[in-house]
């Protein structure tokens, strides 16, 4: 309805038709008006009728056409003053709500309910006024529908209280199919289980026995479509014939289906069924089938609950003990009275030395995180998590001391770094300032051997940098190689020629085997491998002695060995010299410098190519390198 106020203040009328598409926020309205359940009429100040939806036609007989225009005989005589007094009290401000009566076009007349509005513009003037209208005996019928309801809903909680006392699964779905049939007046129920992509029967009531335990296909089915509709409760009619045969085709005369999900955790897990041969459906049975699933699914996640106790109280202990970390369980005075295996690992110290005393360790406090020693050097992180229900403390803990040391060596590198860098730039900085500054005045030989200082300690620059590419590299698996079969032996003679005149102090000897077969690997990196383990021979031997590298076949690979007489390396690190930033402390070999990277690029290139490396004590005292290759066209060389 589309209404203006003139400047002289009267009413220039526009109405309403079924089929006027004058502007989209009108037509919406139009729309919201004729759609309207109950009768809706406007009149202007005059009373004459502006709009007269559908909802009024069918109530009270006129059309639209007929009454548009014009003041609708609906009051009837005895009525017109109480209808004038109401027009008066909503024009002062105010709605009013009464039961009256009004006439049909027929002249019958109805007991109707009416609320009657002001029918005003945007700035606030009257332009008329709204009535909605509807049969008294409806408000009856939906009081005893209201107390029809009240009633189930009693019902229904009686019945939810009895479903939750089951503790076993089976019991729960049997009383909840009963229970089914009982609150919503169906012909016979049934609860499905969701089991992957399949459905089965496992509860029924008035149905078949012999149908328990029937599967049917979830997409196929009625619940897949429920599931893809994402509602919770939906509503089928049609022939039987049409209609899924799981449970409903040995029900005569089934015309309706009350699909309700159950949800458990938030999750689907099965669906009730309300079947309906009969009496039909309401809203009200489906409203009771969406409360009665929604209980089905709680009291059947109680049920998978207790059982689901059951099994963790017998399985709990195997848990605790098998767990990794440390876990003590104190009391509310700080006792023990629960230790498993891995607390006596970690700790040195049986259950029967700490149930019933304190933790032989100090505690953080509830949520905080404590990094602790023990005597035997060993490095814990605690962890504590009150239970308030219980007044008790769990305590958790676990052996941080190879994270420890990595965190040291990472530490250490950092310094070693800064300290290995330094030095060479330093003396590069030096030298080439003396020979920008005092060029002229220096001798050849002086000049020279500036530039070479300068050239040697860039060489180590540049050695340093290709292992901390090399490291960074192997530390994120970048390694990229070219397998091919290699002559080792010609390697070894390559990487070995020229080293007896590097030191007065070392004897170089070389053996390797004359039917030596090549090996499968990358030509630059098994050069690198064979020159840093030469390179450590000579540093880590700095009084001299003996250098030998031998080659050998040993099965389906190739052994290289370099032994040297040095300082050694302990027993104990004799795998972590392998780890990047490592520099043990065992023997002399802290003073030799260095970054830790060395054996570690030497291992990670050696594995690249299918190979080992290892060390072990050298029989003349020293060390000795083991390097390992597998022969070319082995299974081994393919790996």
């Amino acid at each position: 309805m589309r209404t203006k106020v003139p400047r002289s203040g009267r009413l220039t009328r526009h109405y309403w038709y079924v089929g006027d598409s004058r502007g989209c926020d009108d037509g919406i309205g139009r729309a919201v008006v004729a759609s309207a359940p109950n009768a809706i009429v406007a009149l202007d100040r005059d009373q004459t009728v502006l709009s007269w939806n559908a909802a009024a036609e069918r109530l009270f007989g006129w059309t639209a056409a007929e009454l548009l225009g014009r003041r609708a005989p609906m009051v009837p005589e005895e009525l017109t003053a109480e209808h004038n007094a109401v027009l008066e009290r909503v024009r002062t401000g105010g709605q009013v709500s009464l039961r009256t009566r009004r006439f049909r076009r027929d002249g019958t007349l109805l007991d109707v309910r009416v609320d009657t509005s002001a029918l005003r513009s945007s700035a606030g003037a009257l332009l008329g006024y709204v009535s909605v209208y509807h049969l008294a005996r409806d408000d009856e019928s939906a009081h005893d529908e209201a107390a029809r309801r009240a009633q189930l809903v009693r019902r229904l909680t009686d019945v939810v209280a009895d479903i939750n006392a089951e503790r076993e699964l089976p019991a729960v779905l049997d009383r909840i199919a009963a229970s089914l049939t009982e609150l919503t007046g169906a012909d016979a129920g049934g609860f499905v289980l969701i089991e992957g992509d399949r459905l089965r029967l496992v509860a029924t009531h008035r149905l078949p026995d012999s149908m328990r335990g029937s599967t049917a296909d979830l997409r196929s089915s009625l619940v897949g479509k429920l599931l893809r509709t994402g509602r919770t409760v939906m509503l089928e009619t049609g022939e039987q014939a049409a209609l899924d045969e799981l449970i409903w085709s040995r029900l005569p005369g089934l015309h309706t289906i009350a699909l309700g999900l159950a949800a458990v955790g938030g999750r689907p897990y099965g669906a009730l069924y309300a079947l309906f041969a009969k009496r039909k459906a309401s809203h009200l049975e489906l409203e009771l089938l969406e409360l009665l699933a929604g209980h089905a699914g709680i009291a059947a996640g109680n049920a998978m609950a207790y059982q689901e106790a059951v099994w963790q109280r017998a399985h709990e202990r195997a848990v605790f003990d098998a767990s990794a970390d440390g876990i003590a369980v104190l009391d509310e005075k700080g006792r023990v009275t629960q230790w498993n295996p891995a607390a006596a690992g970690l700790t040195g110290r049986t259950a029967a030395d700490v149930i019933g005393g304190p933790p032989p360790f100090p505690l953080p406090e509830p949520g905080d995180k404590l990094t602790l020693q023990l005597a035997s050097g060993a490095w814990l992180e605690v962890l504590c998590a009150e239970i308030v229900e219980t007044g008790e403390t769990v305590v958790d803990f676990r052996d941080i001391t190879r994270a420890k040391e990595l965190e040291e060596a990472k530490d250490l590198f950092l310094a070693t770094t800064s300290h290995e860098l330094r030095t060479p730039i330093t003396v590069v900085r030096g030298f080439a300032g003396t020979l920008d500054a005092r060029w002229d005045s220096m001798t050849d030989a002086e000049r020279r051997a500036a530039v070479h200082t300068i050239a040697e300690r860039a060489r180590s620059l540049g050695q340093l940098m290709d292992h901390l590419l090399l490291g960074s590299r192997a530390g994120a698996g970048e390694l990229t190689l070219r397998i091919e079969a290699l002559d080792m032996g010609a390697l070894i003679r390559a990487a070995t020629l020229g080293l007896p005149v590097l030191s007065d102090l070392h004897r170089v000897e070389v053996d390797v085997a004359s039917d030596l077969p090549p090996v499968s690997g990358d030509a630059l990196a098994t050069d690198i491998v064979l020159g840093q383990l030469l390179e450590n021979a000579f540093k880590y031997s700095p009084d001299g002695g003996l250098i030998r590298v031998a080659a050998w076949r040993e099965g389906d690979r190739v052994v290289v060995v370099v032994d040297d007489e040095g300082v050694g390396i302990a027993p104990a690190s004799r795998e972590r010299v392998f780890e990047r930033f490592v520099q043990v402390d065992a023997g002399d070999r802290r003073r030799f410098g260095g970054v830790g990277l060395g054996l570690y690029i030497v291992r990670s290139l050696a594995r690249a190519q299918g190979g080992e490396v290892t060390a072990h004590e050298n029989a003349g005292g020293g060390t000795r390198m083991r390097l390992s290759l597998p022969i070319a066209d082995t299974p081994s060389a393919h790996t």
